[in-house]
């Protein structure tokens, strides 16, 4: 055959996956990427008044976090304080009944915004309280890095002294902490001289020494910076200050040693004890207002239950279908033991990232714009990011979680295990279309100015744990292994309620909590670990855990009242929603219904029933 009809005879058999890849990556017309242009002119008229408002403040609070940049620092909050109630008085001078609904949203929700934010300055004040007699030098570091912010003129000797002195408490306080593992006497505060000059003894418990060893490394960074800024271009600073500079450097990273292994208890080559910082009931409550959620924690752990309960109950249902009577933890094993082979993950996640586009789009649920559906794209994580996350993270990228090759053979089993494809067919529309994805797409084409100002997990997590229920209700999960696999994150988000709260209140340790997941959901030791993990050690906000489950209970609700009434078909509800804007979903509903609002409004809705008595 000749090089040129072997040529022509590849092209021929090349055509075929040409062509599917093509429409999968360009389309058929490249126009269908454009929007209509008529219905965004006809838009404008629907945005709120305050648009241009709420991108002021939040791009004046973005220049504030630029300048003030040490956490804890008290200068930082009272700026912040300052910040916060200007606008708050800025606010009242609207005329709140000539606004449109969209206009009260934002005036309701700034509000709110104005009104937390002070109240999670009151909090960290209160946390630094506690952890100041832990952290006596602190002070001298705001002080420092303030001063340079300031761009005041340095005087090298004075700047030598302080630092000198910041060894002086570093030695001392670190004393007082050993010393104070040693005897059950002692407080937590400020340390005084004995008469015989030794140093009394500071008892630390576990948070307030883990939340201190944290601010220790960022005060050890800050240092660092405001040294880096003059060493080398003021010599008479230089002169002065590197041996004061090395010797408070070399001090400060022993003493994070001493809190982190003798009081935390973390140990060298072992993971990071889980240690965590219980907010308490008056703070979840706040935080619960703030998101404009009207119940009570009690409330949330009993709508929790009712929802495990039945997950439950759908469980051994499909358990039964594949013969394991009411073990339904049996079956889920069999579930979990269906994993793919190493290197075919990817192309999982792109099968079932498409049955699930194609289903809404055949059911005719929402409107999925071409671009969404062509510019998702597939990473792996890597081994370390999935020990805090074993499983999918979603958004324009799908993160996926599964074995490498630098693994124990354990933590690949437990990896393809956790990440099966009956498990995988709820996660990945979650993450992609109609969820996360999608939702981010529209987020920056309208109302964007909500989505750094009101965004909330109740709003992100809840639209996508909502889909796994409507589609669930919609018959997506056809087999009783993919129903097995749904109702397995049904039960997961319902117990991050369970847990995640009673973590915050006091009733439940992070191991206790581990042994829940690994117990009554069914979870893999080690995935149940990195769950516990990143709830507790600062990279999530208090509520976001039970955001998933409770938000994705809000929109059912409202789909319920909107939808199932008649008022609305579900793809204009659909579309409706996610061209409102990232907000609490209160909001959302008093959007949608038109529902009066006040100034000084307050969360009132209550969607699954009267306080006290949820069903």
């Amino acid at each position: 055959m000749s090089s040129l009809r072997l040529a022509a005879s590849l092209l021929v058999l090349a055509a075929p996956l040409y062509a599917q890849n093509a429409t999968l990556q360009t389309g058929v017309d490249g126009a269908q990427y454009v929007p209509a242009l008529t219905p965004l002119l006809a838009a404008r008229g629907t945005e709120s008044e305050l648009r241009d408002i709420v991108t002021r403040f939040k791009a004046d609070e973005s220049a504030l976090n630029r300048r003030w940049t040490v956490d804890y620092a008290p200068g930082r909050r009272d700026r912040f304080r300052e910040y916060y109630r200007g606008w708050q008085s800025r606010l009242k001078e609207l005329d709140f009944d000539k606004l449109s609904q969209q206009g009260r949203i934002d005036y309701v929700l700034m509000n709110h915004t104005l009104r937390h934010s002070l109240g999670l300055l009151d909090r960290e004040e209160k946390m630094w309280v506690e952890s100041a007699p832990v952290l006596p030098f602190g002070s001298d570091i705001f002080a420092l890095v303030d001063a340079r912010r300031r761009m005041e003129k340095i005087d090298p000797q004075k700047t030598a002294l302080t630092l000198v002195g910041l060894s002086k408490k570093l030695e001392d306080v670190s004393k007082a902490v050993v010393a104070g593992l040693q005897t059950d006497s002692g407080r937590a505060g400020a340390q005084r001289p004995q008469p015989n000059g030794e140093i009394a003894p500071l008892k630390v418990n576990k948070v307030v020494a883990h939340r201190s060893a944290e601010i220790l490394n960022q005060l050890k960074g800050d240092l660092k910076s405001w040294y880096d800024f003059y060493s080398g271009y003021d010599p008479l600073f230089t002169w002065w200050a590197r041996d004061p500079y090395r010797r408070a450097d070399s001090l400060m990273t022993a003493y994070h040693r001493t809190l982190r292994e003798r009081i935390v208890g973390f140990r060298t080559g072992q993971p990071e004890p889980i240690i965590g910082d219980p907010i308490g009931r008056d703070a979840i409550i706040a935080d619960l207002r703030d998101e404009m959620i009207a119940y009570d924690p009690e409330d949330l752990v009993r709508i929790a239950e009712i929802e495990f309960a039945w997950s439950e109950a759908e469980m051994k249902k499909a358990a039964k279908e594949l013969g394991f009577g009411d073990n339904w933890k049996a079956a889920l094993d069999k579930v979990k033991e269906l994993y793919v082979p190493p290197g075919e993950q990817p192309e999982l996640i792109r099968r079932l990232a498409f049955e699930a586009i194609d289903f809404i789009e055949k059911k005719d649920l929402v409107t999925v714009p071409p671009l969404a559906r062509d510019i998702w794209r597939i990473e792996m994580m890597s081994p370390e990011r999935q020990r805090v996350s074993p499983f999918f993270l979603g958004g324009e990228v799908i993160q996926v979680s599964y074995p490498t090759d630098g693994m124990t053979h354990e933590e690949k089993l437990m990896s393809m295990r956790g990440n099966s494809p009956y498990l995988s067919h709820a996660t990945v529309h979650h993450e992609l279309i109609p969820g996360h994805h999608l939702q981010g797409f529209m987020n920056s084409r309208y109302q964007a100015h909500r989505r750094g100002a009101f965004g909330t997990p109740f709003w992100t997590e809840g639209w996508a744990l909502y889909w796994e229920m409507l589609l669930w209700d919609q018959g997506f999960n056809a087999t009783p292994e993919d129903r097995i696999g749904a109702l397995f994150w049904r039960m997961h988000r319902s117990a991050r309620i369970i847990f995640s709260l009673g973590f915050h209140l006091g009733t439940m340790t992070p191991q206790q909590a581990i042994d829940y997941l690994v117990d009554r959901v069914g979870h893999e030791r080690a995935n149940a670990e990195a769950e516990v993990r990143r709830s507790f050690l600062g990279t999530y906000p208090p509520l976001y855990q039970l955001a998933y489950m409770m938000g994705g209970l809000q929109f059912r609700s409202l789909q319920q009242e909107l939808v199932g009434s008649g008022r609305m078909t579900n793809k204009a509800f659909h579309d409706a929603v996610l061209r409102g804007g990232a907000m609490p979903v209160e909001m959302v509903r008093a959007m949608l219904t038109n529902a009066p609002l006040t100034r000084e409004y307050q969360t009132q809705w209550l969607y699954r029933g009267p306080k006290g008595a949820v069903r």
